[in-house]
C-alpha cells in the first residue's frame, strides 16, 4: 500500500513534495503531483502538510 494524491482536489502547492523524506512525490507531465508507490514508506509526512487533505492511503 502507498499514499495517493487525489488529483482533482490538489491545488498544486508542492508542500507534499517538499515534505516527503523519500523523494516519492513529483510533478507529472500534466502538472499534477503523483506519488511513486515503490518509494512511498507510508510515513504520512505528505498527508500531514497537505492544506486541502487530498492525500490518502491507496487500498
Amino acid at each position: 500500500m502507498a499514499y495517493k494524491i487525489m488529483s482533482e482536489e490538489c491545488i498544486g502547492c508542492g508542500a507534499c513534495e517538499q515534505e516527503c523524506p523519500q523523494g516519492a512525490i513529483s510533478v507529472g507531465d500534466d502538472f499534477v503531483y503523483v506519488i511513486d508507490p515503490k518509494k512511498c514508506t507510508e510515513d504520512a509526512a505528505c498527508a500531514s502538510v497537505c492544506p486541502v487533505d487530498c492525500i490518502e492511503l491507496d487500498n
